[in-house]
Parts: C-alpha cells; sequence; structure tokens
C-alpha cells in the first residue's frame, strides 16, 4: 500500500523514461487514469491502457520519445503533497517557463490543464508539473 499513488505513477515515468523503457504498468486508480489522459493530450505520454492480466486491474503506459530517443518528458515532478497541499487560485496560476510546462489542477470540475484552469477562471490543488 502506498501513502501517496500520485507520487508513486509520477516516479514510475520518471523512472522508465530515464530507464529508456517503452513501457509501464502501476496499480489501476481512477485519478491515475485521469492524470494520464491530460499527459496523453499533452503529448507526454504516447497511450495508456487497463489490463487486467494480473489479479488486480494495472494500467500500462506507453512512454513518449523523440527522433533522437530522448524522452518527451523532461521533469516530472509532485507539487501538492499528502503533508502539504498546495491550493492556487484562478489569478495565481500564471504559465511557468515560459508557458512550456503544464500543471495538472484538481478542481472541483474535475482533473485539467493549468490552461483549461485559467480559461475557465476557476482555482484548485496543484498535483504535479511536467515539462
Amino acid at each position: 500500500m502506498h501513502s501517496d499513488p500520485i507520487a508513486d505513477l509520477l516516479t514510475r515515468i520518471r523512472n522508465g523514461a530515464h530507464a529508456k523503457q517503452t513501457h509501464i504498468t502501476v496499480p489501476h486508480s481512477k485519478i491515475k487514469i485521469e492524470i494520464l489522459k491530460i499527459l496523453e493530450a499533452e503529448g507526454y505520454v504516447k497511450s495508456h491502457e487497463v489490463t487486467t492480466e494480473s489479479r488486480f486491474p494495472m494500467i500500462k503506459v506507453e512512454l513518449g520519445y523523440d527522433a533522437r530517443r530522448r524522452p518527451v518528458i523532461k521533469m516530472i515532478k509532485r507539487v501538492s503533497k499528502p503533508g502539504l497541499r498546495v491550493y492556487k487560485g484562478a489569478g495565481d496560476l500564471k504559465p511557468i517557463r515560459s508557458g512550456l510546462a503544464t500543471r495538472i489542477v484538481s478542481t472541483s470540475q474535475g482533473l485539467m490543464t493549468d490552461r483549461e484552469a485559467r480559461r475557465k477562471q476557476i482555482g484548485g490543488e496543484v498535483l504535479c508539473e511536467v515539462w
């Protein structure tokens, strides 16, 4: 049992990309699926699918690489942790890294990128940053 399943997902992605693996597997949960949908839409991972080959459902994630076999994800880090939650209002969600990075924000309307949250004028808990 992990105390922070989101951090576990991000660490597995980071380690898999560093080791140049094509696929990683993570235990299934609804929030992980939503995070992976956002990462896929933003182009950081190629695809993800739920597999039931083992006793418990797992998520198989295909990592993205560029033409020179370098990982698309340069950095992925957890912002809001179980011991220290980080909340930002709509006005505080400024673009980071000149707009090239993406924040995943948990809002009252579900998970979304910081760009979507600014457009909808809502804030929430900043889960992670990816670039």
